[in-house]
């Protein structure tokens, strides 16, 4: 889905959420001072479950295409991986 977007026409900008150095250095030097156990995890699908703040509408993906509904397209109500506006939702 991503991949196929031009910029200017299917989107403005795009961003990328990632943490300063120092608040990164802050979180570990912390628990590290109070001699606590840290843990990472990794949430794979958190740009799923999000709901998008402007309309996205997709076409119908090849090999779905309905034979009733050949030109219709579908409005995201959640982004999808891969998508540009996912980021920001």
């Amino acid at each position: 889905v991503g991949y196929s977007q031009q910029e200017g026409i299917d989107y403005d900008e795009t961003f990328a959420p990632v943490a300063r150095i120092e608040a990164i250095c802050l979180l570990l030097e912390y628990p590290a001072h109070k001699d606590f156990t840290v843990f990472q995890m990794d949430v794979k699908t958190s740009f799923l479950n999000e709901i998008l703040k402007e309309e996205v509408y997709v076409g119908q993906p090849s090999g779905f295409v309905s034979k009733q509904y050949p030109d219709h397209v579908y409005a995201l109500d959640k982004a999808l991986n891969g998508l540009k506006q996912a980021p920001r939702a």
